[in-house]
Formats: structure tokens, C-alpha cells, sequence
């Protein structure tokens, strides 16, 4: 069998759960969509279940698999409903829905409920992706109120810009949102994963961690909460081939790596379609036989090229970790100019390996 596996550590992912809460003091929504950022969201969701608040899904479909594995708890739909008839849906498998435009909520003004619903109303307080106008949010809520349609209402926005703490985007979102809630009596819902960890000084009813569950940063430079977390994700295979070059050769696709002085190469059953990332460069950290080495060349489909020189122990079968407790996947991310949250959601083609259940 190819060596090429994820290992989920669910211990680890219940410590960052457990952080999230101990940092804020207030209920926690576990982020699960995009198969929870890779990780597997049905086996996250059942190692979660006892204990965590609630789930976040971004649409239906992630949330009817929940479901149908048996997850009893509350899920939210991030994005709402696309379509006014996935209410009785909705209203079936007990969900609550995130309102974000006026035309969902004349939609459910204008449908026949067999139950009220649980809303999460989301107001555009600067991000101005998806989001009520300030000048509509108090009069939603009051419609919502008078729908007769509703069993509650939970105050909710979203950050653009949480993750550069030294930024004052947040500071105004959050008073932006502080106006357009004045006089409205419910929950609140405004920190994500870099706001848990970056913004102490946001208050809210209910948090949603989502890349900080994972173990990993949101952050481009160090910080002290970061230090805390766990990573839940060990992506590794096994170095299947070696080889000894001189000064001057070529290795992989594009000569884009030239050998300098004679080496030692490693090839490692790991590639773009298992999706590590193409574009990482000659340097980006690995760690072979316990010991830390770099990649060399350009990332084929299903195999890349590492550094054996400086590691005399390592050799056909030697474990390969690409990311994971001590390559860290934001260390890879930075390399390859993508973000955690990428690398982590185009994992595909390898099997995931669950502990800690």
C-alpha cells in the first residue's frame, strides 16, 4: 500500500476546543465545514459531541451528513439557505440558519413552518462579502420578531482583517456592529479563530473557532496563543527511492534544483494530487528520520524530492513528515505563499488515520 496517510489526532483537537472556551468564556460553535477544514467532519464532529456547544457548516449538505452520522446537537448554516424550499428541511433536522439578505427573510416571512426557527442575522459591518446594511439590521429583527416565525435570534458579524493585530479594521467593525445593534435584546456572535486568539478585548455570547481547532495560526508572525494549540494534522509517507548525485545534476521537473556539491536525494511518495502544495520551493521544511531537511525541486503529481545529505540515518522506508507536530503546516503555508487553511482543505487521495478517540 502507498505509505502516504494523515494522521488526526482527536485529543489534540479537543485541547484546542477546550482553549477556545477557556480563552473567551463563552459558547463554542466548532467549525466543521469543508469536511472540517480536511480533517474529517463526521469523525470531528463525534470526537467533539460531548462537549462542544454546537457545530458550523457552510450549507445543508455538510449538515444532513452530520446527521445522518448521528451528530444530535445544534449546527448552523454559516451561508443560510440558497433556495427558499430547503426550509422544511431545515425545519425537519432541527439546524439553524444564518440570515445575511433581505430576500431570505422575506422568504421566511412568506413560508408555511411547521416550527419556528432558530436565526443567526448577520449584519455587514465592513467585510462586505455577505450581510445585512447597518441601516436594515434593527428592522430585520424586528420583522424576524413579528414573523411569528422565530424562535430566536442571535446577533451575529465577521471579520475581514482579525488576523493583523495591528490593524484598527476590527476596532471599527466592532463599532459598527455596536451601532446597528443598539436596542436589540440577544445573544451575540462576533469572534472567529484570530479574533479568540487576537482580540481579548471583543466581547461575545458565542464564539466560532474554526483554523485554531486544526492546531494551526491564523497569524503571519509569532503570538502567544498560537504557542498553545496542539496540531491535530500529521501528514507523512515514506522516502521510496534514494539517490547519490553529483555536482551539476538536475533534480525533478524544470531543473528547477541543480546540485551544487555531490548529494544525497530522497524521493518521497507525497505530491500535488495528494495536495501538497505544488508550488512549494526548494527549502520549504520536512522532517525525515526524526531529523529536520528541506524539499528540492518541483512537486510532482504524486511524488517530491528531499535532502538526504546531512541525514546519514535515513534510507528506503525512513517516515517523511510534511507537516504536523513539529513541521508546522503554517511554516509549510508561508513557504508555498498560501495559507494553512488551503493546505488543509486540498488534502485528498490519502487516507486519514484516527487516535485519540
Amino acid at each position: 500500500m502507498r505509505p502516504a496517510r494523515a494522521l488526526i489526532d482527536l485529543q489534540a483537537l479537543r485541547h484546542n476546543y477546550q482553549l477556545a472556551r477557556e480563552l473567551t468564556g463563552a459558547k463554542a460553535l466548532a467549525v466543521v465545514k469543508a469536511d472540517a477544514y480536511g480533517h474529517g467532519a463526521v469523525r470531528v464532529a463525534q470526537a467533539l459531541q460531548a462537549q462542544a456547544d454546537g457545530f458550523a457548516v457552510a450549507c445543508i449538505e455538510e449538515a444532513l451528513e452530520l446527521r445522518a452520522a448521528g451528530i444530535s446537537g445544534p449546527i448552523l448554516l454559516l451561508e443560510g439557505f440558497f433556495e427558499a424550499d430547503e426550509l422544511p428541511l431545515i425545519i425537519e433536522h432541527d439546524l439553524w440558519c444564518v440570515v445575511h439578505s433581505l430576500w431570505q427573510l422575506e422568504a421566511i416571512e412568506q413560508a408555511a413552518l411547521s416550527a419556528p426557527l432558530t436565526v443567526w442575522l448577520k449584519l455587514d459591518s465592513g467585510m462586505h462579502r455577505v450581510g445585512l446594511h447597518p441601516k436594515d439590521y434593527h428592522d430585520a429583527y424586528q420583522r424576524l420578531l413579528a414573523s411569528g416565525k422565530v424562535t430566536k435570534i442571535v446577533l451575529m458579524s465577521h471579520f475581514a482583517r482579525a488576523d493583523e493585530l495591528d490593524c484598527a479594521s476590527s476596532d471599527e467593525q466592532v463599532a459598527v456592529f455596536e451601532a446597528a445593534r443598539q436596542g436589540l435584546a440577544a445573544e451575540v456572535s462576533l469572534r472567529n479563530s484570530p479574533s479568540v486568539m487576537g482580540w481579548p478585548s471583543v466581547s461575545s455570547d458565542w464564539v466560532r473557532p474554526g483554523i485554531m481547532l486544526y492546531g494551526a495560526t491564523p497569524f503571519g508572525e509569532n503570538q502567544a496563543i498560537a504557542a498553545r494549540l496542539q496540531p491535530v494534522m500529521t501528514l507523512e509517507s515514506k522516502v521510496i527511492s534514494v539517490r547519490e548525485l553529483p555536482a551539476g545534476e538536475p533534480v525533478g521537473y524544470g531543473a528547477r534544483f541543480i546540485t551544487q556539491k555531490p548529494m544525497r536525494i530522497g524521493v518521497v511518495a507525497m505530491g500535488y494530487a495528494d495536495g501538497y502544495p505544488r508550488h512549494a520551493p526548494t527549502g520549504t521544511p520536512v522532517l525525515v528520520a526524526g531529523q529536520r531537511s528541506q524539499l528540492l525541486g518541483r512537486v510532482s503529481m504524486d511524488m517530491l524530492c528531499i535532502d538526504l545529505t546531512d541525514v546519514p540515518q535515513a534510507d528506503l522506508g525512513s517516515t517523511v513528515e510534511l507537516w504536523g507536530k513539529n513541521i508546522l503546516a503554517s511554516d509549510v503555508a508561508t513557504a508555498a505563499d498560501t495559507i494553512p487553511y488551503q493546505i488543509f482543505c486540498n488534502l485528498r487521495r490519502v487516507p486519514r488515520v484516527y487516535s485519540g478517540a
